[in-house]
Parts: structure tokens; C-alpha cells; sequence
């Protein structure tokens, strides 16, 4: 069988050629499977999508079609699915539901050191030689307090690592995670979180109920001088009310990976054309803000994983088998 993989990165594209090689044809495209590109796949039984792939449903009627009847999603999240559809089309969904946490962790944790010491505005300076140190005054991490928005694997791999920097630990989730509470974290409330936090990193899939869980309220319920990190999904912040505080002042720094109009633009090349996006141009220029285009996931060991996890979706449904990893699945007979 030949695969029709969408979205594929440069230093992806040889584990998915590894990993498939024996077993199935896999043709890796570099584009984003949208609306313009899904006629590419007509005649693909197996279609394989990236994590910003536009799933909606007029993306899959159109994939459907042309005769697709299996979409493998390497991510985790599915926000970008509309599985309703998919039922209705009787096609097979399948995700990842697994691969390391420690890249995500150690990213957002990357993140919160980068603003914490002005590492991006210390770098650009020294590359002109200018070697002041003037703003650039951080803070140490020991004995103030983390907080932890959801303690699923991600956030435990992130708390041990809050933990051995010598830190208060704060949770909040729907589920207390015993490895974190032994850690020596309690949980709270999420309004107390963000209140009493100095640094507050985000590890929760966006869902309805998560979906601008860092509103204008949450924002100014927090201290002015903390430390916010989005490594999970753009929409669980309201952007242009972030906006809003950074120009008032407020926040030491804010490190953002995700950006929830990001689809259309991060992975690709915008640097010779216009921004169009006004919040986006906005956000990047506060000195105290780092952005980067949702590289958490891309180490070689998630990546590796996530590619195993999708070689296993694909062999499943040539078996006729679901696994843990499906979403959908058409209703036997």
C-alpha cells in the first residue's frame, strides 16, 4: 500500500522512510493537507497529517471522495479533527496518544529560563558586541513557586524537573497525579494558581472547557512579575488579552511555542512576505516575550515514536484492528 504523507519536515522525512521501508510505500509531501491541497490525495487509501492539518469537514468529504478511508495523525491532539464528520464518512481516525514527555518538559522549561535571563536579548546583543548587561537582570527559581496546569505526563515530567530547581509546587487538574503530590505539590484551585504562582506553565489539550482557560481574568489574577509558558496548544490563551497586559507593563516574561492562529503559519516561510497577523506582529516585538513556531515535540526520540506510533495505526487498520490510538473506526457489521 502507498501512504500519502502530508506535512512531512525535512529532518522527518528519513524516520518516516525508515520506518516504513519494507512494509509500505510512503510519498512525503512538504505541504499542509488543507482544503486546496486534499485533491492531492485522491486515489490514497491511507493519508497520514501533521499537527496542524485542517481536518474539518469539508477536508474530509473531500478526502473521502477521492477514496481515502484512513487518516493517521502524528500528534496527540486532535482539536483540528472534526470526528463527527469522520463517523458520518465512515473513515478510520487514528492519533498518538503517546511519546516522550521529557522533549515537551525540557522545552517549556527552556522557555521559562530563556525570558527568566534574557537569553534571546543577551544573544543578539553580543552578536554586535555589545556586552552590556544592562536589562538584563533575571531572577533565581529556588524557593518561589511553580505552578503546574495540568499534571498529566507532560506536567509530572515538568514538575520533577521545577522540583529539583528547589521550587514550591502548585497543580491543578482534574485528576490529582500521586507521583507530583509527592513531589511535595498541592493542589489548588486554578484561580489560587495563578494568583500565588511565579512561574505557571501550561500542560492541558485544548478542549471546549479548556479553550482561553488563560482569559483576562486569569491574566490579571496573576503577579506582575511572573512567568507564563504555553508549550501545549495555542488556544488555552486568549492572545489579545495577552496583549493587553504586556503593553500595560505586566509579566517578567512569557514563553509561547503555540499561538492558536498559528495554522497557515508556523512550519513555513513567512519572512519575505507581510504579516497580516496584527496580534502576532504585536506579541513578537515585547522584549520580554519568545516565541517559537511549536518545536516542543521535535526531538529524535519523540519524533522517532511518534513515526512508530503511526507505522502501528497504519498495520492495525490493514489488520482491521483498533488500538488505543484509535478515534474513529466505521461500525462493524
Amino acid at each position: 500500500m502507498e501512504i500519502l504523507a502530508f506535512g512531512v519536515q525535512a529532518d522527518e522525512r528519513p524516520l518516516i522512510e525508515e520506518a516504513f521501508a519494507g512494509r509500505h510505500e510512503v510519498r512525503c509531501l512538504d505541504v499542509f493537507l488543507t482544503e486546496d491541497t486534499a485533491p492531492i490525495a485522491a486515489g490514497y487509501e491511507v493519508v497520514s497529517s501533521s499537527v496542524n492539518a485542517d481536518l474539518g469537514g469539508r477536508v474530509l468529504r473531500a478526502l473521502a471522495a477521492g477514496g481515502t478511508r484512513m487518516i493517521a495523525q502524528r500528534s496527540t491532539g486532535f482539536n483540528n479533527i472534526d470526528l463527527d464528520a469522520a463517523r458520518e464518512l465512515g473513515l478510520t481516525v487514528s492519533r498518538v496518544s503517546y511519546y516522550s514527555p521529557y522533549s515537551v518538559a525540557e522545552f517549556a522549561w527552556t522557555l521559562a529560563m530563556a525570558v527568566n535571563r534574557r537569553i534571546v536579548r543577551a544573544s543578539n546583543r553580543t552578536r554586535d558586541f555589545d556586552f552590556r548587561l544592562d536589562g538584563l537582570m533575571g531572577r533565581d527559581l529556588r524557593g518561589r513557586t511553580a505552578g503546574v496546569v495540568g499534571t498529566g505526563k507532560i506536567g509530572e515530567a515538568f514538575t520533577r524537573i521545577a522540583a529539583g530547581f528547589g521550587m514550591n509546587l502548585l497543580g491543578w487538574d482534574v485528576v490529582e497525579n500521586p507521583a507530583c503530590v509527592d513531589l511535595g505539590m498541592k493542589y489548588v484551585d486554578k484561580e489560587d494558581l495563578f494568583a500565588r504562582s511565579d512561574l505557571i506553565s501550561l500542560h492541558v489539550p485544548l478542549l471546549a472547557a479548556t479553550h482561553h482557560l488563560v482569559d483576562a481574568r486569569a491574566l490579571r489574577t496573576m503577579k506582575d512579575d511572573a512567568i507564563l509558558v504555553n508549550s501545549s496548544r495555542g488556544g488555552l490563551v486568549d492572545t489579545e488579552a495577552l496583549v493587553a497586559e504586556l503593553r500595560a507593563g505586566r509579566f517578567a516574561g512569557v514563553g509561547l511555542d503555540v499561538y492558536e492562529a498559528e495554522a497557515g503559519l508556523f512550519f513555513l516561510d513567512r519572512s519575505l512576505e507581510a504579516v497580516e497577523d496584527d496580534t502576532l506582529a504585536r506579541l513578537v516585538t515585547f522584549p520580554n516575550v519568545v516565541v517559537t513556531s511549536h518545536q516542543a515535540y521535535y526531538t529524535h526520540e519523540a519524533v522517532g515514536q511518534i513515526v512508530a506510533a503511526t507505522l502501528h495505526n497504519v498495520q492495525s487498520y490493514v489488520a482491521g484492528r483498533t488500538t488505543e490510538n484509535t478515534l474513529t473506526a466505521p461500525t462493524a457489521p
